[in-house]
């Protein structure tokens, strides 16, 4: 690692886990969320990078939804948190087991309005009674229904059934929302180069209802006119 990365990655856990402890110490829920969107916009200013919204006139105002996201990099879960900013959407994310036990990100992923995935787990129920708790009290859910990041040159990789689950489940309409730009080239010039003024893209489709029995990866691709 050069000594930019190094000084980035010991600021990042800094601020990581100040606003995973001061999440922690927050009894309110939607102050929760509010510092968790707060983190992100502090990361953001400091990387120098701006998160442009394609098609922002779809993105609904409030509502709860099954947001759905393509997931390439670790910072994909801010440039979300970016878009939906300025909107009344909020939400938990799915995370996994290995996100809890983190070193770097354990305080802040146990803390800040996520609901555990254990792969491993003898039986799935709490994972959808927590599901049904977070709808039931107003909120969205947020996914990355390929499962794990996509680290191959695809657009895409295969949509896991989970997320088609949790709608049906839930009666959530789904909200596709597709990260256009390649985020690790971006956090690389933010980090190396220093570079300011950087975007990264994010657009919006149009809503999927949870009836809907068309393939859920075949919609998205659809939507976003993938191959």
């Amino acid at each position: 690692m050069t000594l930019k990365q190094i000084s980035m990655a010991i600021y990042s856990l800094y601020l990581t886990n100040k606003f995973g402890f001061m999440i922690k110490k927050e009894k309110d829920l939607k102050k929760k969320l509010d510092l968790r969107t707060l983190y992100a916009i502090t990361l953001m200013k400091k990387l120098n990078i701006t998160v442009e919204v394609i098609n922002k006139e779809k993105l609904p105002e409030d509502e709860k939804y099954l947001l759905l996201s393509n997931h390439k990099s670790i910072l994909d879960p801010i440039v979300v948190e970016m878009a939906l900013k300025d909107t009344k959407i909020r939400g938990f994310w799915i995370a996994k087991k290995e996100l809890y036990n983190s070193f770097f990100f354990g305080t802040f992923t146990r803390n800040a309005g996520t609901i555990l995935l254990d792969r491993e787990a003898p039986s799935m129920i709490p994972f959808f009674k927590k599901t049904k708790e977070v709808v039931n009290s107003g909120l969205s859910i947020f996914i990355f229904p390929e499962g794990t990041r996509n680290k191959t040159d695809s657009s895409l990789s295969e949509f896991k059934e989970g997320a088609r689950v949790i709608a049906l489940k839930n009666r959530l309409p789904m909200l596709p929302v597709y990260i256009r730009t390649n985020v690790n080239e971006v956090l690389k010039e933010a980090i190396e180069n220093r570079t300011k003024n950087l975007t990264i893209e994010i657009e919006i489709g149009d809503i999927i209802e949870y009836k809907d029995k068309t393939p859920l990866e075949e919609n998205y691709r659809r939507i976003f006119n993938l191959k």
